[in-house]
């Protein structure tokens, strides 16, 4: 079960972030659409395997990313410039919320921050929080936090043998330099 959980959700993931690089830049909002809503359907497996491995910090942050991302869906199939105040405020302290919830329960249940997964679950957490909500909203700087969180997953990952999500971790990082790239082209372009 744990590897068909590891498949769906590394691989929604990826796709998510291949179709976000594809859209960067462009006109064509369907590829972004694509890309948040496969991201919010590869939530739950993350969440589920990081609860079995008592990522309490990323696993409230994975959860607590969802509602940037049906605003990333939103703002992608309404094409909207400007994000109604309300509604950012929403999300900004559900997140938090979350957040506060996740950090405080690793304490609890590790008797402090005590251990490396959980400074690596900081960097999912600043990398996810961060670089949701800046895509979301259209900011390229959301890629390079997209690069902290990758980083800071796969090496997770990786020191608790999750060899497919750590693969594929690596090979995210690879999209997630090339949206940048493509990020940072169109705006010089842009600028001409």
């Amino acid at each position: 079960m744990e590897i068909v959980l590891q498949v769906w959700g590394g691989l929604f993931y990826l796709l998510a972030k291949v179709f976000l690089a594809i859209a960067e830049g462009g006109k064509n909002p369907k590829w972004k659409t694509f890309g948040w809503s496969i991201y919010l359907l590869g939530i739950p497996p993350w969440a589920i395997i990081l609860a079995l491995n008592h990522d309490w910090i990323a696993m409230a942050i994975e959860i607590g990313g969802a509602p940037a991302i049906i605003l990333g869906i939103i703002i992608a199939i309404k094409q909207l410039k400007k994000i109604p105040y309300a509604i950012d405020q929403t999300i900004k302290i559900f997140v938090w919320l979350l957040i506060s919830i996740g950090v405080m329960y690793s304490m609890y249940s590790f008797k402090g921050i005590t251990h490396l997964s959980q400074i690596l679950e900081f960097g999912v957490t600043i990398g996810f929080l961060f670089g949701t909500y800046l895509l979301a909203k259209n900011n390229r700087m959301g890629w390079l936090y997209f690069l902290l969180m990758n980083i800071s997953m796969g090496t997770l990952m990786a020191i608790q043998r999750e060899w497919i999500f750590t693969f594929l971790q690596i090979i995210s990082v690879c999209f997630v330099i090339y949206g940048f790239a493509k990020s940072k082209k169109n705006i010089i372009i842009n600028l001409i």
